[in-house]
């Protein structure tokens, strides 16, 4: 029994190290994580945050990802921010607010791990270093929304599809994924028509296969050399503040 107990232990905290803020953490740090939180698993579509409601859960992606986004008074979206395993959805309770203006919903199916919202503020008071790897990646986070911003603005909708194909693929650290031109269109907050053109051009340079509402990423650097800089300057911040690594998160538990 006991060994079993330090088997899911050992799961538990390789599962952890999956996320790039966690693993930054010491294991101090990482116990009282694993002791107020749980594994949960997100599915397409799935709810996050609705825009106003009291937060009540911090989510720190393992292998989904998480679209932040604005619904206009037309009902269509605009995704402002992308969370996966380099971050947590927790930007609000770091900056001391129990509510958020945005609405987010899972992009891409996967694991994360839940810390309730109350236990995930009592982390941030009791914890100078756990405050410190928070704050380091709010400044990573506004940097990146500050870059994408520039981006939509900028850059031609094939460069930004190749960069946010880029984005996800680190984020899930696997080859395919689900999207559909509709979604993506919505994330890039471009025509759907646009974004088709733009697909049709990389599957047909061999860098990406897309069917059945799945696309999969068949030549990396060719989507490197489309993308335009954001994608690496996104990459740098990232890299040098929480230090994004690839990590197993499939462990055996018994």
């Amino acid at each position: 029994m006991a060994k079993k107990r330090h088997a899911a232990a050992a799961a538990g905290d390789d599962l952890l190290l999956g996320n790039a803020i966690l693993a930054s953490l010491s294991e101090r740090e990482r116990n009282a994580v694993r002791a107020r939180g749980e594994l949960i698993e997100f599915a397409l579509r799935q709810s996050v945050y609705q825009p106003e409601a009291v937060i009540d859960a911090a989510y720190f992606p393992i292998d989904c990802v998480l679209s932040v986004v604005n619904r206009m008074e037309d009902g269509s979206l605009i995704e402002v921010g992308t969370i996966g395993r380099e971050g947590t959805t927790a930007i609000p309770l770091i900056m001391g607010a129990d509510t958020t203006a945005n609405e987010s919903f899972c992009q891409v199916e996967g694991r994360a791990w839940k810390i309730p919202a109350a236990d995930f503020v009592a982390l941030l008071d009791g914890s100078r270093d756990f405050r410190v790897a928070m704050n380091r990646y709010l400044q990573a986070y506004v940097n990146m929304l500050g870059q994408m911003a520039a981006c939509n603005g900028l850059h031609s909708v094939l460069e930004r599809c190749a960069r946010w194909l880029l984005m996800t693929q680190d984020r899930v650290d696997r080859d395919e994924f689900p999207m559909t031109h509709e979604f993506l269109a919505a994330m890039l907050g471009s025509r759907r028509s646009g974004v088709t053109v733009g697909a049709a051009t990389l599957q047909g340079a061999g860098y990406i296969r897309y069917a059945h509402g799945r696309i999969t990423v068949l030549n990396r650097s060719g989507l490197e050399a489309t993308a335009c800089e954001c994608y690496r300057v996104a990459q740098e911040q990232f890299n040098s503040l929480v230090q994004l690594r690839s990590r197993p998160v499939d462990p055996v538990a018994d």
